[in-house]
Parts: C-alpha cells; sequence; structure tokens
C-alpha cells in the first residue's frame, strides 16, 4: 500500500451539538438532521449499517436502506430467507449507523428489531420498479450459486411465470423490518476531536439525555 493511512485524518468544522438546544424527542432531532443532509445532497442519506450477530456471537455488518421512519421505529426491506434474517430470528437486537461525513454527523441507533406491517411491505413492494420486484423473487439471497448465468435463468423464469403482469405480488419471503430503538446517539464532529456527542437512553419514563465524553 502507498498511503500513509496512520496519517489520514479530517478536521472537522461544523456546527456545535448543545444539550440545551437539541430536540428532546430523538426522532425530531433525526428528522432535521436527515432534512439537513437531503439539503446539502449527501449521497445516499438514507443508507445505513445494520448490524447483527450470527449464531456463533460473530457480528456481522451491511448497508441497507432507511425506507420509512414513523413513531415507533426504523424500517428497511430484505429477504426473509438471507443470512441477515436468520441473524435477526436467532437475536433481534442490532444497530443501525448512519454516517453523513460531508455534514460531520453520524448517527448510533440500538435497539429491536421485529417484523414490519405485512400490508405495508406490500404496498412498498408493488411501489418498486418492476425490474426489482422480479429481482426479489427470483434470487435466493445468500445462498450460494454456480455463477450469474443461473441467476439469470431464475431471472428469465421469473419473467415468464409474470409476463403481461406489470404489478407482481409481494413474495412470501420479502417484507420489512422496523428497528425499534432503546438508545439514540448524535454525534458532531469538532475541532481538535473533541466531538459532541449527545445519547438519548429510552426506558418506561420516556427519553433521557446524557452528554458523552468524546
Amino acid at each position: 500500500m502507498n498511503h500513509d493511512i496512520a496519517s489520514m485524518r479530517q478536521h472537522y468544522a461544523n456546527e456545535e451539538l448543545d444539550i440545551t438546544s437539541i430536540r428532546t424527542n430523538p426522532f425530531d432531532e433525526f428528522h432535521h438532521w436527515f432534512d439537513e443532509a437531503v439539503r446539502a445532497e449527501v449521497r445516499e442519506p438514507n443508507a445505513m449499517m445494520l448490524a447483527t450477530v450470527d449464531s456463533n456471537g460473530m457480528p456481522d455488518g451491511r448497508i441497507v436502506l432507511l425506507k420509512e421512519l414513523d413513531e415507533r421505529g426504523f424500517v428497511f426491506y430484505t429477504n426473509y430467507t438471507s443470512d441477515k434474517a436468520r441473524q435477526i430470528e436467532n437475536n433481534p437486537n442490532a444497530c443501525l449507523v448512519f454516517s453523513w461525513l460531508e455534514l460531520g454527523r453520524q448517527i448510533r441507533i440500538r435497539g429491536r428489531l421485529e417484523f414490519y406491517d405485512e400490508q405495508k411491505s406490500t404496498l412498498y413492494f408493488q411501489s418498486r420498479p418492476r425490474d426489482s420486484q422480479i429481482g426479489a423473487w427470483s434470487s435466493p439471497q445468500s445462498r450460494p450459486i454456480e455463477d450469474r448465468k443461473l441467476l439469470e435463468k431464475m431471472v428469465a423464469e421469473t419473467e415468464s411465470l409474470f409476463e403481461g403482469q406489470d404489478v407482481l405480488p409481494k413474495p412470501p419471503h420479502w417484507g420489512g423490518y422496523i428497528l425499534i430503538p432503546s438508545e439514540i446517539e448524535f454525534w458532531q464532529g469538532r475541532l481538535s476531536r473533541l466531538h459532541d456527542r449527545i445519547k438519548f437512553t429510552n426506558d418506561q419514563h420516556g427519553w433521557h439525555m446524557t452528554r458523552l465524553a468524546p
């Protein structure tokens, strides 16, 4: 490698994050930050890292897309036979991370995953481009395949099965999850690595804020 990784660093000089001015509901603060990320034209602001744990206790992670946010939590969609789905079935505790480097911001969300509403999952599936609907029916997600030709063959078979249909039924093996948060941490990069960190923790009395050392 020709790069000096150890010397790579970003000097943050963005807004401050103060516990006296932050919104008291973390969902409200998330909406505010998300809107700012959209206005700043952050590339794919709804991209988030989903961390789960497999049956051997080994952590796993991948990027998924936030597709809905309601008063309960954060929603994404996937194949229910995928590796991530099997890990979620074994251990529903998970973490989401949003990283908006252009703004020097990060949000970490810890909580518990549940199946999302079936009707809403169907509505979202049928709003996707037809090629994406075909792909969801065709791909045995996370399973080993010999080569891409096999995948193309499965796509062709699905095309034949649904020939003439613009809107496909939702596959029974596909749908949404919602992460219901117990903790949400907002991280704002500051100069000299003295970053601002505000963590919200939820209990039976509601949300509580704490400032964390960087």
